[in-house]
């Protein structure tokens, strides 16, 4: 089943106005002019605006820089800045990675991983408007649905039920970046709206009314159906602390949910596959952001240019060396003798690393047991890179002193198949690699949070243990690279690291803060790399704790969170940006307050 194809659609209705849009993946130019409200009264016009709505998923969709060049005409942000992934506000700024590349490449980003940021950073603002740009999309899909005729009753409410799970999504990654943010929907006629209301119910509700509208299958299936907005509906009552609600939810997705081709949910049996273009949309997608590489346009625009930067330097990738693993990030997947995470002082079990060790000279992996999910996550000397050979180290690595001897990986394509999957018409490549926002180990995770918050530890530890066995599972493993002329194909049947995992046994979850701390680390190491880390400590309240931990850590080594510190009250949200505040300034008082020590 072919996955939804995503639109450019400048879709402005106002002054009842909306303009003409390209399916890039059918038409070859561009939009050519304005059409009145009457061209979406159709079946296949109102399709059209909806699938706009899905197309500002990718973060692009108000920015007018999408093909990362130095031009910011018309204020437009370059595409990393609000790169759906999340990857620098969620995995940057919550230790998961450094920055890389070198220290004065992109600066902008130093201030959010270090807790310096301030409301004139220029990034704030261009995640914010990608955003509203998408709230803005499916409002139009609201508003001009009720005009549509030859509609039936489930189709519209199929349309309907998309458009609020994207307004609902949307809504979502501003909440938990910004915290206080302004509301509008389809009828909203005044847009300078305050920042003082809480939104966390208007986001419940759009995800109520998805989940108890929206079919089990659809016709793409990159669409959303009932179950994506069942498991995003749990995440959004998690997150306001509703466990018993939360809990209910989460076990009917678990239950009995199934991707949008009806496929039920599960565990997919090799962990990468999650992150290969070529097993995209699996049994474990629950909502991703749909990717094209080679769309005919010869920009990259489709294929994931968000994360354009995020690839080892000076490699068969080009550019750029940035989103470098941390430290403690690997360091996080040392497992003990019985093949258990070292949940309080990993940092005290670390890994051999080859900072200072340049590429010519020789180097010896560590020979300690870890978790096989680390070379799946974390690009590491003498370890297979996907199927490119062994990472060389240093020379892959545009910098160590400020970023660190590793590389990233889950958003990386595979030599074999780079002619269909990979993008090579920019400066940086792209990738036809989907975007993960949540995918079912996710679920298992929250789920298992939601259990151990409500007490019930035999199943918060069923759910841990359902993720940890496919860690184990030997399709999960990477084995020794040798040369691409052996039989194997280039690899051995030997492992390449020593990979021992397990299961947590019977009645190990003793206590609720027992449990807890399993999960939080299992989230940590299952999630890595995803964009997921910051939100997760901040909403627990262990910001502080957890980035201390890495700060002092890679401080000691790598230079540029050396002296960081994350403030308790202040920092859990990023500030509000001050484009917007002075946006919304009437008579020389803002509607939008600004978040607490900004």
């Amino acid at each position: 089943m072919k996955s939804i194809q995503r639109l450019s659609v400048y879709a402005l209705i106002a002054a009842g106005i909306i303009q003409s849009s390209c399916k890039k993946a059918y038409l070859q130019q561009p939009a050519l002019g304005a059409l009145s409200s009457a061209a979406v009264t159709t079946p296949a016009g109102i399709d059209g605006l909806l699938i706009g709505a899905y197309s500002a998923l990718d973060g692009q969709a108000g920015n007018n820089n999408v093909t990362g060049s130095s031009n910011l005409a018309f204020g437009g942000g370059n595409p990393w800045e609000s790169a759906p992934s999340n990857w620098i506000y969620g995995s940057v700024a919550g230790g998961d990675a450094h920055k890389g590349s070198n220290g004065t490449d992109q600066p902008a980003i130093n201030s959010i991983a270090t807790f310096t940021v301030d409301a004139s950073n220029g990034f704030l603002n261009t995640k914010w408007r990608a955003d509203y740009e998408g709230i803005t999309r499916a409002n139009n899909v609201l508003k001009a649905v009720n005009n549509v005729t030859g509609l039936t009753d489930a189709a519209k409410a199929n349309i309907v039920g998309q458009a609020r799970f994207l307004r609902g999504h949307y809504y979502f990654d501003l909440k938990k970046m910004f915290s206080n943010v302004p509301y509008v929907d389809e009828t909203t006629t005044n847009f300078v709206q305050p920042n003082n209301v809480d939104i966390w119910p208007k986001i419940e509700a759009d995800f109520q009314f998805a989940y108890d509208n929206l079919p089990g299958t659809q016709s793409q299936v990159g669409r959303v159906n009932k179950w994506a907005a069942g498991a995003y509906l749990a995440k959004t009552l998690l997150y306001e602390k509703k466990y018993t609600d939360a809990d209910k939810r989460f076990t009917e997705v678990i239950g009995g949910g199934t991707n949008s081709a009806g496929t039920a949910y599960g565990l997919v049996d090799n962990y990468e596959d999650n992150f290969s273009a070529a097993t995209k949309n699996n049994k474990e997608t629950v909502f991703a952001i749909q990717q094209a590489a080679n769309d005919g346009t010869n920009t990259i625009s489709e294929a994931n240019n968000g994360d354009m930067l995020n690839y080892p330097y000076n490699s068969p990738f080009r550019c750029c060396g940035f989103f470098q693993p941390t430290m403690d990030l690997a360091n996080s997947f040392r497992t003990d003798a019985t093949g258990l995470p070292y949940l309080d002082d990993y940092n005290s079990h670390p890994l051999l690393t080859d900072m200072g060790v340049p590429s010519a000279n020789a180097f010896t992996p560590d020979a300690g047991n870890v978790d096989p999910r680390l070379d799946w996550t974390v690009g590491r000397r003498g370890i297979p890179y996907l199927d490119w050979g062994n990472h060389p180290g240093q020379g892959w690595i545009r910098e160590q002193s400020s970023a660190g001897p590793y590389s990233p990986k889950k958003n990386v394509y595979y030599q074999a198949t780079q002619s269909k999957y990979s993008d090579q018409h920019s400066w940086a490549p792209g990738t036809a690699n989907v975007v993960n926002v949540i995918r079912f180990a996710d679920v298992l995770l929250m789920a298992a949070e939601v259990k151990a918050q409500i007490n019930d530890l035999a199943t918060a530890l069923t759910y841990v243990n359902r993720v940890r066995a496919r860690a184990a599972n030997p399709a999960s493993l990477i084995y020794t690279y040798v040369d691409a002329n052996s039989p194997m194909g280039g690899y051995t049947t030997t492992p390449a690291a020593k990979y021992v995992v397990s299961q947590y046994p019977g009645g190990y979850f003793s206590s609720q803060a027992l449990a807890l701390k399993a999960i939080y680390f299992e989230r940590k190491i299952e999630l890595g790399m995803e964009g997921h880390r910051f939100f997760d400590i901040s909403r627990w309240g262990i910001a502080q704790q957890a980035l201390a931990a890495y700060f002092t850590f890679d401080g000691k080594f790598i230079s540029d969170v050396a002296g960081a510190s994350f403030t308790t009250g202040k920092n859990e949200y990023y500030p509000i940006p001050q484009a917007q505040i002075d946006l919304e300034t009437i008579g020389g008082k803002s509607m939008l307050t600004q978040n607490k020590g900004y």
